[in-house]
């Protein structure tokens, strides 16, 4: 016990908002939730899930040597309401958490900083996670207590909400695990009904081929057409479900300097965005997660955002890259020419 409340302690120390431990072993309903999610295929073309499951599903197939795991949170809770700026249909929204620098990086480097102090006071062995290995982060946040799983599948927390981002530590490390949270969604459907896509076939379940951050994000082909008119004005992910989670209303706004956000990503015009060449997006998203979708498939997005923007004085910057060299850049532009030109 002494071990475990001083790990929370540094924990806390080092700016992580939630701790919890539990022993390195997931349930059998985890691997039947995994299998269930795979063989409807509501992955989509993330085929990383449907590798090495048995690792995904069991920490100790992942590191035989593993006796505890420490899951620990960092919160990114906005100061404002990230639907506000659903309304302002010629400025394009990126989600919360990447308004500013990629949280893998801060978080990685805590954990490692946490990690290292445990070596060298326990003499242990460890291994640093975030979201960098086969590793069931929220189902083993679910099982020290950090939270539970959300209807939109997402873990939420009674003091922060749904905007935890999460890291794990496997060590060598016997720690007495810390009591499960319980489901506290109760009837509450807020997040399945304001969904735009209707990307959970019910409650626990999503699929992910329907939710527009996976189409802004993961989907790197041309987005259907049957989603493109409620994408919106949504040019990097979607904070809908997160958003109108009554636990929220607990949150306070996060503390963490890197996590505020840029001032040239809370609102950026979209013609603006739709002209960037490959060097001025890298220049842009430095250090932000957005840069790894690409210039290509950011422009595909701005360019269906644009499409929905309602002015068609907007037309003319979508005409200037139907000629663009990226397949999936021309058809948002054809699409997007073809809602904002005047009717007859």
């Amino acid at each position: 016990m002494a071990a475990a409340e001083d790990i929370r302690a540094k924990a806390r120390s080092l700016g992580f908002d939630a701790v919890g431990f539990t022993d390195a072993a997931l349930g059998g309903d985890v691997r039947a939730n995994l299998a269930d999610y795979l063989e409807h295929g509501r992955h989509g073309e993330m085929v990383w899930m449907a590798e090495k499951t048995d690792r995904r599903c069991s920490p100790r197939t992942l590191w035989p040597e593993a006796k505890s795991v420490i899951v620990l949170g960092m919160s990114y809770a906005p100061e404002h309401d990230p639907l506000e700026k659903l309304g302002h249909k010629d400025r394009g929204v990126i989600t919360t958490y990447a308004l500013n620098r990629d949280y893998h990086d801060l978080i990685k480097g805590r954990l490692k900083q946490l990690a290292q102090w445990m070596v060298s006071r326990w003499k242990v062995e460890v291994k640093v996670f975030v979201d960098t290995a086969p590793v069931m982060e929220k189902p083993l946040a679910a099982r020290t207590g950090v939270g539970w799983q959300g209807k939109h599948t997402v873990l939420v927390s009674r003091t922060h909400g749904s905007w935890l981002f999460l890291g794990e530590i496997y060590t060598t490390l016997e720690l007495p695990p810390d009591a499960p949270h319980g489901d506290r969604c109760g009837t509450c459907r807020r997040c399945q009904d304001i969904c735009p896509t209707d990307a959970f076939p019910e409650p626990y379940k999503l699929d992910a081929r329907r939710c527009i951050s996976y189409l802004t994000i993961e989907h790197k082909g041309p987005i259907p057409e049957e989603f493109r008119a409620t994408i919106g004005n949504r040019i990097y992910g979607c904070d809908d479900c997160l958003a109108v989670c009554p636990w929220n209303s607990f949150a306070q706004a996060s503390r963490e300097a890197a996590f505020q956000p840029r001032a040239e990503l809370t609102a950026p015009r979209l013609a603006e965005l739709a002209r960037l060449d490959d060097a001025g997006f890298r220049a842009l998203f430095t250090a932000s997660p957005v840069k790894r979708i690409g210039r290509d498939r950011f422009v595909r997005n701005v360019l269906i955002a644009l499409g929905n923007c309602g002015d068609p004085e907007q037309v003319g910057v979508a005409q200037a890259l139907l000629d663009d060299p990226s397949d999936v850049v021309r058809d948002a532009a054809r699409w997007a020419v073809e809602r904002l030109k005047p009717s007859p």
